[in-house]
């Protein structure tokens, strides 16, 4: 094999897993919506049981909510910059996304805490079928905003080395879609909380 056919084998590998990139992330997305529709249509059918107990959502769950769409705008502008060229003012929002994702799952916590506080609690003689729900559903949600916190240190990393440009762009625009997604995810899972009760 000579070295152009090498590099043209090359080239068609790097093309085919650029083209399969993006529907391999909306199946796992699909499969991520599938998980948490599971939950919360269980969520909805123990709300019959005669122990169910309605609540208040903590005051952290509307400072995150804020917190995770300012975080969303905050990435949508990074990458806008970045196909500018102005990598500065791009890297700059991009370390914004991660501060305030970090934010999040700081106020996440301080939403636990604050259920706690109240007598709430996830486990245990006195927990509830609701709390249980809420605390194990939003605990899941974390973890996902924890892995998407990590795809940004990829992106962060990456947009260091320089492996962005204007017209290449595929693992930013991955990143991107989703950090979108678990920001939706949330919105979905606190209207949700916060309607049904």
């Amino acid at each position: 094999m000579t070295n152009i056919s090498k590099q043209e084998l090359q080239k068609e590998l790097s093309v085919g897993r650029k083209k399969s990139a993006k529907p391999m992330l909306w199946v796992s997305m699909i499969s991520m919506v599938m998980f948490f529709a599971g939950l919360t249509s269980a969520y909805v059918i123990s709300m019959n049981r005669d122990d169910w107990v309605s609540f208040d959502l903590p005051n952290a769950f509307y400072i995150s909510t804020i917190i995770i769409l300012t975080s969303s705008l905050s990435i949508f502008m990074s990458i806008k910059l970045l196909k500018r060229d102005k990598r500065k003012a791009s890297i700059l929002l991009l370390l914004t996304t991660l501060g305030l994702g970090i934010a999040f799952i700081w106020q996440q916590y301080i939403g636990f805490n604050e259920l706690k506080n109240a007598g709430l609690f996830f486990t245990g003689p006195t927990s509830t079928v609701s709390t249980s729900f809420i605390i194990g559903i939003t605990l899941m949600h974390v973890i996902h905003v924890f892995a998407g916190v990590v795809v940004l240190l990829v992106v962060i990393y990456n947009h260091f080395k320089y492996r962005y440009k204007p017209n290449n762009l595929l693992g930013f625009e991955l990143g991107a879609i989703f950090w979108h997604f678990v920001d939706v995810l949330w919105i979905y899972l606190f209207l949700f909380f916060y309607f049904i009760r």
